[in-house]
């Protein structure tokens, strides 16, 4: 940043995904839940750093070339439903032609098919036919983010990336696609879904990664998660408290700023279980980075 300050986005975020699997990236805003997407896609600014690797079928996508993330990665082996959907769509062109353009590209349907394969691809995502003509700019938040969602499952990328593919939607709409994007993943292909809905993610996650300040503090199998024996790092948990369906308790305070993170654990000014074991960092050990996991899971 300016005055040649850092902003530790992501820091030490090791998960594996293997085909058939749905991982849920969870975690309040701001927390580098969509850095770290855009890092696999090779779309982070250009003042940004990476290191470390991140493979896909070989394919290493933290140094691959930008002619390598763009002819062989996007959209051909990691599909994309962006957070923004609005601004992802090009806006001088209906969604039809959106969606036509990317069966061309994307898949090797027959010419006379193409007009037909791009409806099949709207309905699964709910698109309605009767908008297919329309431009981005007459589309509202939510038919935007269906339109995004119907362009993600064309070419059936190995890995699906959903960076908050529920966002504008009813709760209806909500479960009809994550359903989708659950079944689109099959055997086959696998799926990161980054999201605040955790009703969504309980839905459909295989593995649950919690994430707080840039740092995976938790990854866990979804049905311990959420039922029996539960979260085991205290923000997790203070996660699952705050939902209506639950205890409706919000988390007191706030995260803290990337550009000013302390030494030990980010969460413990927030935490009822911090002591002055916490002023030093706690490694992701056995699936969650806490000094107090099993204080909390008691709790």
């Amino acid at each position: 940043m300016r005055g040649d300050t850092f902003v530790r986005a992501v820091s030490d975020a090791h998960f594996e995904l293997a085909p058939g699997e749905c991982l849920a990236l969870v975690g309040e805003s701001g927390c580098g839940k969509s850095v770290l997407a855009s890092a696999l896609l090779g779309l982070l600014p250009g003042n940004a750093e990476t290191a470390g690797s991140a493979l896909l079928d070989g394919i290493d996508l933290l140094r691959a070339d930008e002619q390598t993330l763009a002819r062989t990665v996007r959209g051909r082996r990691i599909g994309l439903v962006p957070q923004s959907p609005a601004a992802h769509l090009t806006p001088v062109r209906t969604v039809r032609s959106q969606l036509e353009e990317t069966v061309r590209e994307l898949t090797v349907t027959p010419r006379p098919d193409i007009r037909k394969a791009a409806v099949a691809a709207a309905e699964r995502a709910a698109f309605p036919a009767d908008h297919l003509d329309r431009y981005p700019h007459e589309l509202s938040g939510g038919l935007a983010q269906r339109a995004a969602t119907a362009l993600a499952l064309i070419g059936d990328a190995p890995l699906l990336l959903a960076d908050e593919p529920t966002t504008g939607l009813d709760r209806d709409l909500v479960e009809r696609t994550v359903d989708e994007l659950k079944r689109h993943t099959g055997d086959t292909r696998a799926l990161l879904m980054i999201t605040h809905d955790l009703a969504a993610a309980e839905r459909i996650a295989d593995r649950i990664a919690v994430m707080y300040a840039g740092r995976i503090v938790e990854q866990a199998d979804a049905r311990a998660f959420f039922g029996e024996p539960g979260p085991r790092h205290p923000y997790a948990r203070g996660l699952l408290n705050a939902l209506p369906e639950r205890e409706f308790t919000p988390i007191p305070g706030l995260p803290p700023e990337l550009a000013d993170l302390p030494d030990g654990c980010a969460f413990a000014p927030r935490c009822t279980s911090a002591t002055d074991a916490c002023e030093v960092l706690p490694p992701l050990d056995s699936g969650v980075a806490c000094h107090h996991a099993l204080e909390a899971q008691r709790a």
